[in-house]
């Protein structure tokens, strides 16, 4: 059983040996030649402006853990939306199509309790549902 994935063990065992051999090839053939131009620090091609130890809101955070939730959501969807007619065939059909629904039931509970505190609003208002209680 594990001989099946010998094809898979030798692609990544030459994937990886071509990467730190082009690593170490660069290393030993490039030129070090330092300037103060090449060791300062720039993002997008412009100089950084202040500190990079800045307090930045928590709500970007929440924001991308919803949209991963919902991403992940339709990386599964997806597939069983295509196999779903092979399952009814075998007469599986309820059994996915409940467990389908149990977990399209928890993202929709996780999404309301997201709006609920308000972690998808982009601007704060003066009181939220966190502060009534």
């Amino acid at each position: 059983m594990f001989i099946d994935f010998a094809p898979v063990l030798i692609l990544l065992l030459i994937g990886t040996a071509f990467i730190c051999g082009s690593l170490l090839i660069g290393a030993l053939v490039r030129r070090a030649k330092p300037t103060v131009a090449k060791n300062s620090i720039y993002e997008c091609g412009e100089p950084s402006i202040g500190s990079s130890w800045v307090r930045y809101n928590s709500r970007f955070y929440h924001v991308g853990l919803v949209y991963l939730l919902f991403d992940v959501e339709v990386v599964l969807l997806i597939p069983f939306a295509l196999v779903f007619k092979d399952y009814v065939a075998n007469g599986q059909g309820v059994v996915v199509l409940t467990a389908m629904i149990i977990f399209f039931i928890l993202l929709t509970v996780g999404l309301i309790y997201e709006w609920f505190w308000g972690n998808l609003d982009w601007l704060l208002n003066k009181k939220s549902a966190h502060d009534e209680q």
